[in-house]
C-alpha cells in the first residue's frame, strides 16, 4: 500500500486535518489545517513525507489556521476556490468575532474549478464543486474516499447561518453533487467522525 491517509484534529474548532500521502514518492498533501502547524510538521516528518500542497475545502478561519506557517516552513502553495477568497482575506476578523486569534493570514496561489483533477503528491484528486456552506465549498475525491469539509456530517450537514451559507444551494449540493455517486464511497468531514453516502442517503435526517 503505498497511499497513506491521516486525520489530525486541529485548532481550537478542532478541524480534521487531513494527510494525503504517497509513500512510494515520499510526498504529501494537506488538506484544512485547521491550526497547530508544528504538529502537522512533525507527524509528516515522522511518516517521511515531504509537504507539496496545502488545499483547503473552504475559506473559513477555523480551516486555514495554519496554512501561513506550513507554506513558511514548506514554501509549498496553498490552493483554494475562488468564490471563498474574500473569506480567507479576511480571516483574522472573522476569528476576533469567535474571540479567537488568528495569525498571518495566507496568500492564494491558485484556485480550483469544479471538475478539475489535480495530480498531487502521487495522488489524483477530483474537485467537486459543493456551494451551500460557503459559494467556494469543494470536496475533494480521491480513488473510494471523499472529503468533504464542512458540506456533510455523519448525521448532519453544514451550517448556512454564517455569511455566505445557503440552505436551498447546500442540499442541492449535497444531492446532486455527492448523492449521485457510489453509496460505498467513504466521507471525510471537516470536523467529527467518518461516514459513507450511503450511511448519510438512508439515515440522515436532514436530507429528507
Amino acid at each position: 500500500m503505498t497511499h497513506i491517509h491521516e486525520i489530525l484534529e486541529t485548532g481550537a474548532l478542532q478541524v480534521n486535518c487531513q494527510i494525503l500521502g504517497n509513500l512510494s514518492k515520499g510526498e504529501a498533501i494537506v488538506v484544512d489545517p485547521g491550526g497547530e502547524a508544528h504538529k502537522i510538521l512533525q507527524r509528516l516528518q515522522i511518516l517521511g513525507l515531504k509537504l507539496t500542497h496545502i488545499i483547503a475545502t473552504h475559506g473559513h478561519f477555523d480551516h486555514i489556521g495554519g496554512v501561513a506557517e506550513l507554506k513558511q516552513a514548506s514554501g509549498c502553495p496553498f490552493w483554494i476556490h475562488e468564490a471563498d477568497r474574500k473569506f480567507v482575506e479576511g480571516a483574522a476578523k472573522h476569528a476576533a468575532l469567535w474571540g479567537l486569534p488568528f495569525g498571518a493570514v495566507p496568500t492564494i496561489d491558485r484556485t480550483l474549478s469544479d471538475h478539475e483533477i489535480l495530480e498531487v503528491a502521487g495522488l489524483r484528486l477530483e474537485v467537486i464543486h459543493t456551494p451551500g456552506h460557503t459559494p467556494g465549498g469543494v470536496c475533494l475525491r480521491w480513488e473510494d474516499g471523499l472529503l468533504v469539509g464542512d458540506t456533510l456530517f455523519a448525521g448532519s450537514i453544514g451550517r448556512t447561518d454564517l455569511p455566505g451559507g445557503h440552505h436551498a444551494t447546500l442540499l442541492n449540493s449535497i444531492h446532486s453533487r455527492l448523492l449521485v455517486l457510489d453509496e460505498k464511497i467513504q466521507c471525510f468531514p471537516g470536523h467529527g467522525p467518518a461516514t459513507t453516502l450511503g450511511r448519510e442517503r438512508r439515515n440522515n435526517p436532514f436530507l429528507d
